[in-house]
Order: C-alpha cells, then structure tokens, then sequence
C-alpha cells in the first residue's frame, strides 16, 4: 500500500507546522498556504506524515492509503 497526502486548501490556514516536519513533502505556496510535493509518500516519510497530520492547527492535512496495484 502507498500513502497519499492532501492538503485541503480551504482549510490551510498557513501555519508552516507540515513544512517544519517534512520540507520534503510540503512547502507554503507564494500565497503562504501549504502544498503537497509529492504524488506519494515513500514508507520511510510516513512517520512525519502522520505527524505533520496530528499537528496541522487547522486540521487541513488528511492521509489515505491506496491499495491499488500500479
């Protein structure tokens, strides 16, 4: 399974949290809201993910697992 990450972008209030965890994964638009850089977490990122989740003030990360077969 991969894990897939979202930003909700009506949400995103622009905190940074997500960009201090994992600046591999997210990074602030110029507008100063948070993006995803990546189409898929790789297994070794997923403890930051699920952190950066758990620590998002605005609640605008979200986390799902895709069990499709590429």
């Amino acid at each position: 399974m991969t894990m897939k990450v979202q930003v909700n972008p009506d949400i995103c209030a622009g905190f940074g949290i997500c960009t201090g965890i994992a600046p591999e994964i997210f990074e602030l638009h110029d507008d100063g809201y948070a993006v995803v850089l990546v189409s898929e977490v790789a297994p070794a990122d997923e403890d930051a993910m699920r952190r950066a989740e758990s620590q998002c003030p605005a609640r605008a990360i979200s986390l799902s697992e895709d069990a499709s077969v590429a």
